[in-house]
């Protein structure tokens, strides 16, 4: 899949904030809206670069109440270095900050196409952010560079999203290296080794022991190309007794996933599954179903195999 509309991402709202975006305000007006109950949403013109953007949004808005920044789009020919450098430097304006998105929206980008470089600076940089959300690919086509993030300690952090169409090995272990006692909601999309991806579940295994990230409730480990193996090693994992939630969707999880679901740590103490956009069977679909009477499962978007049995995953370039 190319252009990506997120089944998950409501334009209007983020963190439960409306979404202003400062384009299209003017100063006068930006300057009256309630800056701690707006999530403000920054993108550049070609004719514009981040930083004149960004101090326009200091000059402006009453930053030091500002909550939650959605950052669409800082050009073509950018990587988001120049994002996490510029709200980094201005870290001690943003004292309330407490929820970033990095690429917020890519109706008209594909995600393969989104340059990012690393993200940790933003942690570092904000030891009160309880939320970051990175949407985009690591290298694309097994080129160099893309998306970085290293293992780091951050007391505060809550959620941590990575949409991709290819999320390289080395940050999911770097995940699974970090020090995050906070840390209650996980995600990771884990895409295509093309453009990328090609984790495995040894990569997973920090994660999946959760040693490290005691609150962690929720673990989201979709959209891979060997969903099934995935599948296995989460629900053998140590973590899986204290989750509420689980999402292994947007993957090829076949009938031998769900086989593997069904037979490791029990998931009746979940309150929701997700495995939205699979290719399991009408009767496994119900005998999933039937082994967890008291959870809330996802079975939508079934898929059917393509030409010679090709099974594909829900997003990547």
């Amino acid at each position: 899949m190319g252009v990506y509309h997120d089944r998950y991402w409501l334009a209007d709202t983020y963190t439960g904030l409306p979404i202003v975006d400062l384009q299209h305000v003017d100063d006068d007006e930006a300057g009256d809206l309630d800056a701690a109950g707006t999530a403000w949403r920054l993108w550049t013109y070609d004719d514009e670069d981040f930083a004149e953007h960004l101090r326009r949004f200091l000059l402006t808005v009453d930053t030091g109440r500002v909550r939650a920044i959605l950052v669409q789009e800082w050009g073509q020919d950018t990587g988001s270095e120049v994002v996490v450098e510029q709200l980094a430097e201005h870290a001690a304006e943003l004292p309330g900050l407490r929820s970033i998105f990095l690429a917020s929206e890519s109706e008209h980008v594909r995600i393969s196409w989104i340059r990012h470089g690393d993200v940790t600076p933003l942690l570092e940089a904000f030891p009160a952010l309880e939320r970051l959300d990175v949407r985009g690919n690591g290298p694309r086509h097994g080129g160099e560079g893309g998306l970085r993030f290293r293992p780091v300690r951050h007391e505060s952090l809550r959620m941590l999203r990575f949409e991709s169409g290819g999320l390289s090995p080395e940050i999911v272990r770097a995940v699974g290296e970090s020090d995050l006692p906070a840390l209650e909601h996980l995600d990771l999309w884990l895409g295509r080794a093309w453009y990328g991806g090609g984790a495995t579940p040894e990569d997973l295994s920090g994660v999946l022991r959760g040693d490290r990230l005691p609150a962690l409730r929720h673990l989201g480990v979709r959209n891979s190309e060997i969903q099934d193996e995935m599948a296995a090693a989460v629900v053998t994992a140590p973590v899986v007794p204290r989750l509420r939630t689980l999402g292994l969707g947007l993957g090829t999880l076949t009938d031998r996933g769900a086989e593997s679901l069904l037979s490791g740590h029990p998931l009746t103490h979940l309150t929701h599954l997700d495995l939205a956009h699979h290719y399991l069977t009408g009767p496994m679909m119900d005998r999933v179903r039937q082994a967890l009477p008291g959870v809330e499962v996802n079975l939508n978007e079934r898929r059917s195999p393509g030409p010679d049995s090709t099974h594909h995953v829900a997003v990547s370039g």
